[in-house]
């Protein structure tokens, strides 16, 4: 069956199948990542839906929400290619009334970490999530690691809401030299991609120590090193579950992120690792 395209609510619950209901939230732009999050959707459900829409509501006013790269007829053939059935892509419109009022609050961990750099940011994720949950209705959503305060944070919404939705968190995908694949890096020059690789390297390198404050040590020298080019944002370790810093004697999973501006693009990336009390 082709690929349906549904831009409204009414378009959506037309192309609704049986069976289990994927859902792959994206804002578009889809790589090699995006592809990985199809692939594992359609491994799991009889239906995969991918969502595009660049949600405004988790763009500050002085981000790059109006350069944000919209390749929609690109997006389309990745899509068809990966063997999505829906593609759902509403507008601003469709997505929020002119008179809307009611927003989530992403709570706590909302305001930390990756939330403290962008304040709403994460009220503005949840929101269009759960939107995207109720118009969908899937049985299963599929968000990649990369990201992953927002997998915490939607985790926590699923929890505390009591939604009958499965999230899955998927394996960050990377270029052969490390680099985190995001839309954004389209943005970098030749000389900021070189300058971006010393994310990775932190993490690696911080990784292969074995106590928090080593860790953090270890990481922040490699960030250092790459110089005024890279402008730190924050590098923390945290517990995965909350996003709160971790001691040293902590014990358990725990994430490395890391998130610096080299030039005008903001980059992301973190790590999983276990640490041993």
């Amino acid at each position: 069956m082709d690929l349906i395209v549904a831009g409204n609510r009414d378009d959506l619950a037309k192309a609704r199948g049986t069976g289990t209901v994927a859902l792959v939230p994206t804002m578009g732009a889809l790589h090699d990542g995006h592809r990985s999050l199809i692939r594992a959707a359609r491994a799991r459900a009889d239906q995969v839906v991918v969502s595009i829409f660049v949600n405004p509501l988790q763009f500050a006013p002085n981000e790059d929400f109006s350069r944000y790269p919209r390749t929609f007829d690109a997006d389309l053939e990745v899509c068809r290619a990966e063997g999505a059935d829906v593609v759902f892509a509403p507008s601003a419109v469709d997505m929020y009334r002119p008179d809307r009022q009611v927003s989530v609050c992403s709570g706590e961990m909302g305001t930390i970490v990756e939330g403290a750099s962008r304040p709403g940011h994460f009220d503005g994720v949840l929101t269009v999530v759960l939107k995207l949950f109720n118009l969908v209705h899937p049985d299963l959503a599929i968000f990649g690691q990369k990201d992953a305060q927002q997998l915490a944070v939607i985790r926590r919404m699923v929890a505390d809401l009591d939604l009958p939705i499965e999230i899955v968190g998927a394996p960050t995908v990377r270029e052969p030299d490390g680099l985190a694949l995001s839309s954004r890096n389209r943005y970098l020059s030749a000389g900021e991609r070189t300058v971006a690789l010393a994310l990775s390297r932190a993490l690696r390198a911080g990784a292969a120590e074995l106590t928090p404050s080593a860790i953090r040590a270890t990481a922040r020298a490699v960030l250092d090193a790459a110089g005024p080019e890279l402008d730190l944002d924050y590098l923390a370790l945290v517990d995965p579950a909350t996003f709160k810093e971790v001691g040293d004697s902590y014990a358990g999973s725990a994430v490395l992120a890391v998130a610096a501006r080299v030039g005008t693009t903001r980059l992301i990336d973190n790590v999983v690792l276990s640490l041993r009390p």
